[in-house]
């Protein structure tokens, strides 16, 4: 197994899904009457990408504002962030612009990977796939629709995130490898200007 723990954040308001998301996809389990988080839950699950196993540390954030103290510190050293809306309450949508900005003021990594997630597609919606789309698009975030109760592209939800992270990370070693490897003689060559222009 790969040694990288990618930590992934579930963020967005109370009763938009999160927890159900993370349950289905870590136990394939649904409950209506599931409990609301109470500030923090973790929950930890080994998936394979691309013939590599990855540990994900699954961090589901309390939407309710009286938590909201209690994040900073579970936002440093996320790797990736899935924002939940739910389909059936514009104003969920509407909030993620509050979530992203405290991703922004408090992550510790520029190249966070997101996804936005419209949960919640087994019932009569309100907000369309084009909304949403165009939420994702507007923050450069992937984007998917999802049902954590009739199990809909859930997993998808979470590889797609998780692919997202292996190329940054992948692509952060190649940018170190040629700051190493320009940072020597070969500092003016072709070679080193070939990378730079790549990176």
């Amino acid at each position: 197994m790969n040694d990288t723990t990618i930590k992934l954040l579930i963020i967005g308001e109370s009763g938009v899904g999160k927890s159900s998301l993370i349950r289905r996809f870590v136990h394939d389990k649904f409950d209506d009457n599931y409990d609301v988080t109470i500030g923090m839950d973790f929950k930890s699950k080994v998936v394979n990408i691309d013939g590599l196993e990855y540990k994900l540390a699954l961090w589901d954030t309390a939407g309710a504002e009286r938590f909201r103290s209690l994040t900073p510190s579970f936002y440093r050293k996320a790797l990736g962030a899935v924002l939940v809306y739910d389909v059936t309450n514009r104003e969920s949508l509407a909030k993620l612009e509050t979530w992203l900005a405290e991703l922004e003021n408090y992550s510790d990594n520029p190249n966070i990977a997101t996804i936005v997630v419209g949960n919640k597609i087994d019932r009569e919606r309100i907000i369309s796939r084009e909304e949403g789309l165009k939420f994702a698009r507007k923050h450069r975030a992937l984007f998917l629709e999802a049902s954590a109760k009739g199990d809909e592209c859930v997993a998808d939800v979470f590889k797609e995130i998780v692919e997202k992270v292996v190329v940054h990370l992948l692509w952060g070693s190649v940018k170190l490898f040629v700051q190493r490897f320009c940072g020597g003689r070969w500092r003016r060559g072709r070679r080193c200007r070939f990378f730079a222009n790549l990176l």
